[in-house]
């Protein structure tokens, strides 16, 4: 037999309590959702004393106790706008509930509505399609209101906290993407107001107080693209989850209508002419670009210093680096500055930053994210992906930014293997059954990091994993013996990406570069000895593409095979943040997606105990596995919530 509240939630579901989100959840979903907003109604300061006895929810009241609850949570959230003229006495009903809800908020688009139990022409109609465009109710089903049903005292408790919440001023902070989605369609904040909010706080930190010096530059355009994408919302709705999302590029992806520097004063007016494909896909989304973000120059390194914008701190700790080389995007999201944004990764420059800024990067399979337009560093190893706050987030951009692009190749590989949505694979119960394979050979020697990594692998058991510990990769050594190729193909690959920019172009070729001495002292030998390079006809060269690639994918592909796994995990970074001006190793870890092309997502972890940085978590798995990966890392995400801002960007 159920106990009183699990009655109590029975009734409240089967009277047609309004459910939270689009979209039908099961009865123990709903259930839930209801218990958690009214234990959340319980907990405001202003909740009449009268309305949290449990007892009373199932009660039906009266048209006079609603508006006057309704009232109450307008006053407290600090409207002016009250019911003034209660239509009827007596009880009191959905689409009553309705109409009074309507003369307190406002909304600017109106979703269009698919329930079947709405008289034709009725008087309510109107507001029942702004109230449930705002979130504040439901239908009881996926094409029933529950016109003519009874508001219960649950009910309008429930009502009353969402109309509270709907009232406050929305924060950027720490917000996700489909939450800011959710507060334009009903009307709470536009694109425009986004934006502006996002520029604000780029102002405050990262030109101001702690000086992050993530932003390279603005998108001078930002505010008028936000405001026709308000428009087109509310001519036709939204295009989807993107729709009116302020984003941060990394800046080594071409924008046609900004410059991409690379991070280099030799670049620092070079404006492409036609956007990377990437950029273009989130811009069909309705993603507005609205900055372009610091990078290690060129991709050369972890650390995020260029000699456009000098050192990039990070938000955690100023004296210490954001990982590169997309460290830029990487503490700009951290801060806040943007919803999410675009990485580059060539050997872990989205996992490393996302690693030491406590967010989720997705490093994803050669072949599914077009690089047209990313500037190279080694295209053999090069990919771009998303860094956001959330896995729910990341996947999101990814949904955007994959696909066949006829002008790279390995694009082609992707056709029939991407889901209709990275979204549907967001399981809080992904880890069930799940087998996962532990590589202790990459973990390092911290003892910190290995501490956090125990504690992952625990988390991981507690939610039904089943780990197998130290996995072992076959011919290791071998496989670690190859260098990486960005010391081959990267003069090659930029002489030919220096050619897209056309013939006005102010370099011919990256020697023209080195003779102008534009570019940060610290990159001076590596340009130099990519730009000794004579041919990638060198049989050292051949090597490495040949047998390393094999050796690795084999390695990895037997592992997983051998032990029936679904993915390996380690930590992103064997090594501690370092300090700024010191080196950054990460260790050996980031090879197995680096040298084999197979996709990898991070996850934050935790911190170290001795300075309180982040640690991340990888998990790797087979060739276009991005939605198992999805499902497991936001299992782990879900049930141990290590994301925290910084304090020193709230």
């Amino acid at each position: 037999m159920r106990n009183g509240k699990q009655r109590i939630m029975s009734v409240l579901l089967a009277g047609g309590l309004l459910l939270p989100v689009a979209g039908f959840p099961s009865e123990s979903e709903a259930a839930a959702s209801v218990n958690t907003e009214l234990t959340d109604f319980l907990n405001l300061d202003w909740a009449p004393s009268e309305w949290t006895a449990e007892k009373e929810w199932v009660k039906t009241i009266s048209t006079e106790q609603f508006a006057e609850l309704i009232n109450l949570a307008a006053k407290e959230a600090g409207s002016e706008r009250l019911i003034t003229e209660v239509p009827q006495s007596g009880k009191i009903n959905r689409e009553i509930a309705a109409l009074l809800l309507d003369e307190i908020i406002d909304v600017p688009y109106v979703e269009e509505m698919m329930y079947q139990d709405i008289p034709i022409n009725s008087y309510y109609a109107s507001s029942i399609g702004v109230i449930t465009t705002a979130g504040l109710m439901k239908g009881v089903a996926e094409y029933t209101y529950g016109y003519g049903k009874p508001l219960t005292k649950g009910d309008a408790a429930i009502v009353a906290l969402r109309l509270y919440q709907y009232l406050q001023p929305v924060s950027v902070a720490e917000t996700s993407i489909s939450d800011l989605q959710k507060a334009m369609t009903s009307g709470r904040v536009t694109s425009k107001e986004l934006v502006d909010m996002y520029l604000e706080r780029i102002e405050k930190y990262d030109a101001q107080g702690p000086k992050l010096n993530s932003i390279i530059s603005v998108n001078e355009q930002a505010d008028e693209l936000a405001e026709e994408l308000d428009t087109e919302r509310g001519q036709s709705g939204a295009r989807g989850a993107l729709h009116g999302i302020p984003i941060i590029l990394k800046d080594n992806f071409d924008t046609a209508d900004m410059p991409t520097t690379g991070g280099s004063l030799a670049l620092v007016d070079s404006i492409p002419v036609d956007d990377a494909y990437q950029v273009e896909k989130l811009k069909e989304a309705g993603a507005i670009i609205l900055a372009k973000s610091n990078l290690h120059e060129f991709a050369f390194g972890y650390t995020t210093v260029s000699s456009v914008s000098g050192q990039t701190l990070n938000p955690y700790n100023l004296s210490k680096v954001p990982g590169g080389s997309s460290g830029g995007t990487g503490a700009s999201i951290a801060a806040s500055f943007a919803a999410a944004g675009m990485g580059s990764d060539t050997g872990g420059s989205i996992r490393v930053p996302s690693s030491f800024n406590n967010l989720v990067g997705i490093r994803p399979t050669i072949g599914l994210s077009s690089r047209d337009g990313i500037m190279p560093l080694a295209l053999t190893q090069d990919t771009g992906g998303p860094i956001a706050r959330t896995v729910a987030d990341a996947a999101a951009i990814l949904d955007a930014t994959v696909g066949y692009d006829p002008d790279d190749v390995t694009t082609a590989a992707s056709i029939d293997r991407i889901p209709e949505s990275y979204l549907h694979y967001l399981d809080p119960a992904g880890l069930r059954g799940a087998r996962i394979g532990i590589v202790r050979e990459v973990f390092g020697s911290d003892p910190d990091i290995n501490y956090v990594m125990d504690e992952a692998i625990q988390d991981m058991r507690d939610q039904g994993a089943v780990l197998i510990d130290d996995v072992q990769i076959p011919n290791f050594e071998q496989i670690n013996s190859y260098a990486s190729l960005s010391g081959w193909e990267f003069k090659f690959q930029f002489n030919d990406y220096l050619e897209t920019l056309g013939e006005d172009r102010e370099y011919e070729d990256l020697a023209a570069i080195i003779d102008s001495g534009l570019y940060d002292e610290s990159v001076k030998t590596q340009l130099i000895e990519r730009n000794d390079r004579e041919s990638l006809e060198d049989e050292s060269y051949k090597d490495i593409v040949l047998y390393r690639t094999k050796l690795a994918q084999d390695a990895v592909l037997k592992m997983m095979a051998d032990y029936d796994l679904d993915a390996l995990i380690f930590p992103t970074s064997a090594n501690p943040v370092s300090d700024i001006g010191d080196e950054q190793t990460i260790g050996d870890g980031f090879k197995l997606s680096s040298f084999t092309g197979y996709p990898t997502i991070t996850v934050p972890a935790g911190f170290r105990a001795s300075d309180r940085m982040p640690v991340g978590l990888d998990f790797i798995g087979r060739p276009f596995s991005e939605p198992t990966l999805i499902k497991l890392a936001y299992s782990y995400e879900q049930h141990t919530k290590h994301r925290t801002a910084p304090a020193l960007t709230p």
